[in-house]
């Protein structure tokens, strides 16, 4: 940069300064008082460009399709679903905490862009009453679908459940952020979701087909038994076809254990091996119960994001005049304290009322349980951060472009195939549908993406 001669040593300075600050930092200056009176201070950090909101995006788009494949496979090697979401429940409102005492409170405090801790004493609470909300559905979102991962799969129940946010929620945001989405490209990104979701539906169906042809030949003609052990409780000395089972042991069939001999994945076999290890047994369930709890978290899932959009910018002018929007770090707080409440209150409930089969625990066996735990608070970390990074994108770019992570099926499906041998000796059909899916979500997320627009100041 040429600095012009007659500039003084000072202003010279400062152009400088201002040229290789970070974003973050950028000198405040007294334009009534003398050099002496300029101070550097540092002002809250906010993505306001379209290659930031981008980059977050992707990074939520990662998070958020890692950690329901390390539910699945707690879920898978034993550990019940109530003591993992307990786990789970403390390290994703860990992240938010984490969020608003960095981010947050990064820089002085102004009336028109206060800091996290200036927006807990606020007037606010029209706004923060949308936070929570939203984290409430979200909270029943993802209880729902820690069910559905066992009754339909982790990769097409990330499908269904991503297509309907899409279409509901897409919608919703593109209208609440006052159409700065370009709809040209909006709306067939959605539309690509839409045809992945009818292929998603046909890998379910003819995987379906082939576990069931395999099973009809295995040569142990398995009969799925459902656990109904509701009323006994985790900690007593059980008979063994009730015992928990915890995540190294193999579960039992007909009194020996299945880790003598480990199956091949895709094979008659590794299928009852897994159900008989699996804290949720799902052979032989009614395909219309799983469905409807992926339909019902899909719901809850197309609500969150258009309540958060509420809660940032005031779309329906709830806030008196002069009280400022929620910055995303406080709103993001109050999201995430509201599904931490949900997802512990029903989950220590359905500690003594279990449902869909699963044993009977109580809150010391939960304590007691640490094998797993540090898999579950991983989980939590990577959903709370990641949905984190979704929200700030979306304050940048548009929530309705932001709900391009909803492409996160890419990465569940990669996980099912690899650790959990999902689609392993399948039929060629079964490939071909599965490919076509993977390549039109690829080509709904890049759409979803180039659709983002800019938030006006």
């Amino acid at each position: 940069m040429e600095i012009p001669p007659g500039d003084s040593r000072e202003s010279r300075d400062l152009r400088i300064l201002h040229l290789n600050c970070p974003v973050a930092l950028l000198p405040k200056v007294s334009i009534f008082g003398s050099a002496s009176d300029r101070e550097l201070v540092l002002k809250m950090y906010l993505v306001n460009d379209k290659g930031g909101a981008i980059a977050l995006m992707l990074a939520a788009l990662s998070f958020l399709g890692t950690w329901p494949a390390v539910l699945t496979l707690l879920e898978q090697r034993g550990r019940l679903p109530q003591h993992t979401y307990l786990d789970y429940s403390i390290t994703n409102l860990l992240a938010a905490v984490i969020i608003a005492l960095t981010l947050g409170q990064i820089g002085d405090s102004t009336p028109e862009m206060p800091n996290f801790i200036t927006q807990l004493g606020q007037d606010n609470w029209p706004s923060t009453l949308f936070a929570m909300a939203g984290g409430i559905v979200l909270s029943l979102g993802n209880l729902s679908t820690q069910y559905a991962w066992a009754y339909v799969g982790l990769s097409v129940t990330e499908v269904i459940t991503s297509s309907i946010t899409v279409v509901i929620g897409t919608t919703l945001n593109y209208f609440l952020d006052d159409r700065i989405n370009r709809a040209e490209i909006l709306f067939p990104g959605v539309a690509c979701f839409l045809v992945a979701v009818c292929l998603g539906s046909a890998v379910h169906s003819s995987n379906a087909a082939d576990n069931a042809k395999k099973l009809s030949g295995s040569s142990r003609n398995y009969t799925s038994k459902t656990c109904n052990s509701g009323d006994q409780e985790v900690s007593k000395n059980l008979p063994d076809k009730d015992k928990p089972r915890d995540l190294e042991d193999g579960g039992w069939v007909s009194g020996f254990n299945l880790n003598t001999e480990k199956a091949k994945a895709g094979t008659a076999e590794f299928l009852i091996q897994l159900e008989n290890k699996r804290s949720i047994k799902v052979i032989g369930s009614n395909t219309f119960l799983g469905l409807s709890i992926v339909f019902f978290a899909g719901i809850c899932f197309s609500l969150f994001s258009p309540a958060f959009n509420l809660a940032t910018n005031d779309q329906w002018h709830t806030l008196k005049h002069g009280v400022p929007h929620l910055v995303v770090y406080t709103a993001f707080f109050y999201f995430s304290i509201s599904c931490f409440i949900v997802g512990i209150g029903l989950n220590i409930y359905f500690l003594y009322k279990p449902v869909l089969g699963l044993p009977r625990s109580s809150f010391t066996a939960y304590l007691k349980d640490w094998k797993g735990r540090h898999w579950a608070l991983l989980a939590g970390l990577l959903c709370g951060f990641g949905n984190g990074f979704q929200f700030m994108g979306g304050q940048a770019a548009g929530y309705a472009a932001a709900d391009a992570v909803q492409a996160l099926p890419l990465v569940s499906t990669f996980w099912g195939v690899v650790l959990f041998g999902e689609y392993r000796r399948s039929s060629r059909k079964t490939y071909v549908l599965l490919v076509s899916m993977l390549f039109m979500f690829i080509v709904a997320v890049g759409v979803l993406m180039g659709s983002s627009g800019h938030r006006k100041s």
